[in-house]
């Protein structure tokens, strides 16, 4: 079906411009006619435009939480779509629910309808969607996922928290610093060899270095801003690259270890997710592969996988690939055990939430006096090296 890029005016009366899902410009006016908007004109697009941004986490945790408090309400799945579909104010997922609608009506699942819009839903929401329609249970399913995108929105709070003194500071220190090399140190230093007296190491390092950055600063410059380019490019295109990369940040001194923790929650919650609502082992391991961020766990996953296909036990078959830690071991054989698989994966993503959480806090706590520490030292020096040549000059006049 033809993606249409279209005007209308909605019922306040103002313009809206818009993309959706139309057999021909009859139906995309009786869709928008649907939504109350009034068809001013369109026009066929790419199929890639619609899908050229992610809907954001946020509208995807309202989406759950309110469709299941309309659920469990006893509203009909439809009308409480279409409510809230007139409710959103994001205009792509107001359009991705009115594809869905458009498609539910036609006599479509709403997982089904769903697996129409990645950029939306991606397929472990689709396929718990789908498990919870199967069971009856679809209420249940989506307050898990309520809670787990809420986990995910917390984390990336956490995180972008954590980066963001580092980022403000590095913004700020790098155009001081090649100020300082490039315009200030050699107005200086030109003054200081003109004193005619012994320069001292600390004052000859910080000349030297000056000399480097005003000598090659495009390339000081370049030459990081190229290297980060070609190791995105790298990890986008190259399998390979994206091991190696991933690997290196799996063992950095700390940051390595919150992030195994980050993934192994993410991986033990979604198995818990998809597992307690009834889906196989074996799928439930191919879709959580996907999901993990990480290449050198998801190959991890996929041997285990392999293995249990090859009739060895669970426990066993992740015991067997060394990524695992003792923790996950333990929780994976006490589940398996005691038929209580999902219960036990979803201790160990609490644990693990609740340390990154820690973990995160007291590195936040750590990262700004650290960095104050290292820019007043910086600074430091370059003042001594600078002021004690022209100290020494002023106590030898003096005496």
């Amino acid at each position: 079906m033809p993606i249409y890029a279209y005007k209308a005016v909605n019922p306040a009366g103002r313009r809206v411009h818009g993309r959706m899902d139309a057999v021909n410009e009859i139906d995309l006016e009786m869709r928008l006619k649907r939504m109350e908007l009034d068809f001013i004109n369109g026009r066929p697009i790419a199929r890639h435009a619609l899908f050229g941004g992610n809907v954001p986490r946020r509208e995807l945790i309202n989406f759950c939480f309110h469709l299941e408090q309309l659920l469990r309400a006893g509203v009909p799945i439809l009308e409480g779509l279409a409510d809230l579909r007139d409710s959103l104010e994001h205009p792509r997922f107001r359009e991705v629910l009115a594809g869905v609608i458009e498609s539910i009506e036609g006599g479509r699942t709403l997982s089904s309808a769903m697996a129409d819009y990645p950029q939306a839903f991606n397929e472990v929401f689709c396929n718990l969607v789908h498990a919870g329609e199967e069971t009856g249970n679809l209420a249940e399913v989506l307050r898990k996922l309520f809670e787990d995108l809420k986990w995910q929105d917390e984390l990336a709070a956490h995180t972008k928290k954590l980066v963001m003194y580092p980022c403000f500071m590095l913004a700020v220190i790098v155009p001081v610093i090649f100020f300082m090399m490039i315009y200030l140190v050699p107005k200086l230093t030109g003054f200081i060899r003109n004193m005619g007296q012994e320069i001292p190491p600390q004052t000859q390092l910080l000349m030297a270095i000056s000399e480097i950055f005003t000598s090659y600063w495009p390339l000081i410059a370049g030459l990081p801003l190229a290297a980060a380019f070609a190791l995105f490019v790298g990890v986008r295109t190259r399998p390979a690259t994206r091991y190696r990369f991933h690997a290196l940040l799996l063992r950095l001194p700390v940051g390595g270890d919150i992030l195994r923790k980050i993934v192994l929650s993410r991986f033990a919650s979604t198995f818990a997710m998809m597992y307690a609502s009834g889906i196989s082992v074996i799928d439930t391991l191919r879709i959580t592969q996907d999901v993990v961020g990480n290449a050198v766990v998801r190959e991890a996953i996929q041997h285990a996988g392999q293995r249990i296909e090859e009739g060895q036990n669970i426990t066993l078959a992740f015991q067997s690939v060394g990524m695992f830690p003792p923790l996950v071991i333990r929780m994976l054989r006490v589940g398996e055990n005691s038929g209580a698989l999902d219960t036990a994966l979803e201790n160990v993503s609490y644990f693990y939430n609740r340390d990154v959480r820690e973990s995160i806090e007291r590195l936040q706590t750590l990262i700004e006096p650290a960095l104050t520490v290292l820019i007043g030292c910086l600074l430091g020096w370059v003042i001594l090296s600078v002021l004690g040549p022209i100290y020494d000059l002023i106590t030898k006049l003096k005496t």
